[in-house]
């Protein structure tokens, strides 16, 4: 039997496919540099922190990279930063220390590029793992798994930007909450384990905000244990509340915490000299700098210019919200072996990832950039589902294909743009 056999050896040949994938996007992102850059900021940036930056890496750090890197080196200087999260200058910063601390010596780029792919990868084997666990179905998690290495996401996942630590984070905690619905309710191994869940969303939400969003699962567990508490009181019922509850918070923790800091650094002078944001009802810097500096708010990106945006991400826009309600209503949709008779926890578990799913790309077309749909999908593992599904049915076969065969170009072209610094981004 072949190493590369996914039916006996899925993991490894899942690391094949993965390496021969980010392979071709390098070569695409290195191939770009035959001619110059449409902006300088990226070399402008390394000479002024003194780095002789690789000619990957320089390729990589482009558009919000740069920010990203920034924060790395300096710390935010800058207000306009704090629209970044801060989990990815932190992590790199943190490993830059510790390779220089063993006499290693490595730019925050290289080693945010390394980081990012080591992510993308984790995200591939906890999507696998994840299907597995939910429907022990081996062929759909190698395929769902496989869609989310040709993610249109593309070199956004290789680049110093946060969506693959992100994905592999929220990935990890969707694993770990399946992993806890699968003990009894009254286990110890369910609570901890949602907790552990609780603890990786609010990780991932220092990446990036819509992490938040993982919070709904938290919620809904949350109601279910209230209402097994109405029906008597006992010590695992009550546990069955709390692991939830500290799950949530962590996540709400992971939005929260990061935003004390500038509201000590900004919001602590005299009146006269208080940020705007400083005396809302909620005085949160993340959304001021989001709404003054980058124009979002709901249907303030719906302008006439805009229209060429809103048609590049209406591919992925139309399947996320496909099949997220069709996932929504039915979930053997995507996770064939999920019919009527499955566990009702893992079913409403599905379900509630479908919802989520569908609630961020209708945010999508009336709050955010509408564009950056193609690399915030790549966190969400509903639609890989259904893709997967759809390539092992007869019937949505050609569905199946079409889509794989429109991401993959997509992240191949777009890969080529980004490296020459040219949207969309």
């Amino acid at each position: 039997m072949s190493l590369l056999d996914h039916t006996s050896h899925p993991l490894v040949s899942l690391t094949a496919a993965f390496a021969a994938w980010k392979t071709l996007l390098l070569s695409v992102a290195l191939g770009a540099s035959v001619g110059p850059a449409y902006d300088t900021s990226t070399s402008l940036f390394f000479d002024i922190i003194g780095v002789n930056a690789s000619q990957l890496a320089a390729r990589l750090t482009r558009w919000d990279a740069l920010y990203f890197m920034h924060d790395a080196r300096v710390g935010k200087v800058y207000e306009q930063e704090w629209a970044f999260g801060i989990g990815l200058p932190a992590a790199v910063r943190g490993v830059v220390a510790a390779l220089a601390a063993v006499g290693v010596g490595l730019s925050e780029a290289l080693v945010a590029v390394g980081m990012s792919h080591v992510s993308h990868l984790v995200a591939v084997l906890a999507l696998y793992q994840l299907t597995i666990v939910l429907c022990n179905d081996r062929r759909l998690a190698f395929l769902a798994a496989v869609v989310h290495i040709l993610s249109p996401a593309g070199l956004f996942l290789s680049a110093p930007y946060a969506e693959s630590t992100f994905s592999s984070l929220c990935f990890v905690g969707n694993l770990l909450f399946a992993v806890g619905l699968k003990n009894r309710p009254d286990s110890l191994r369910r609570n901890a384990a949602i907790v552990a869940a609780g603890l990786s969303y609010g990780l991932a939400t220092t990446f990036r905000s819509n992490g938040l969003f993982g919070g709904v699962l938290f919620a809904v567990e949350a109601v279910k244990g209230l209402m097994a508490l109405m029906d008597g009181l006992s010590i695992s019922k009550v546990l069955r509340l709390v692991a939830p509850g500290v799950g949530g918070l962590l996540v709400a923790v992971g939005f929260v915490a990061p935003q004390v800091i500038p509201y000590i650094r900004y919001c602590g002078g005299e009146d006269g000299d208080l940020r705007p944001w400083c005396t809302r009802l909620i005085p949160s810097i993340y959304t001021f700098v989001q709404e003054e500096y980058w124009d979002v708010g709901f249907l303030k990106y719906w302008t006439p210019n805009q229209i060429p945006l809103f048609l590049l991400a209406a591919p992925m826009l139309t399947v996320l919200i496909k099949s997220g309600t069709e996932i929504f209503r039915e979930p053997s949709r995507g996770l064939r072996s999920m019919t009527s008779g499955t566990d009702e926890q893992c079913r409403l578990f599905v379900q509630t990832l479908a919802a989520v799913q569908t609630l961020l790309a209708v945010l999508a077309i009336t709050n955010y950039h509408v564009q950056i749909i193609s690399r915030l999908s790549s966190g969400y593992p509903v639609w890989y589902w259904w893709v997967a599904s759809c390539l092992m049915d007869k019937q949505r076969q050609g569905v199946g294909y079409a889509v794989v065969v429109f991401i993959t170009m997509y992240a191949a072209i777009q890969g080529g743009l980004y490296a020459s610094f040219l949207p969309p981004a």
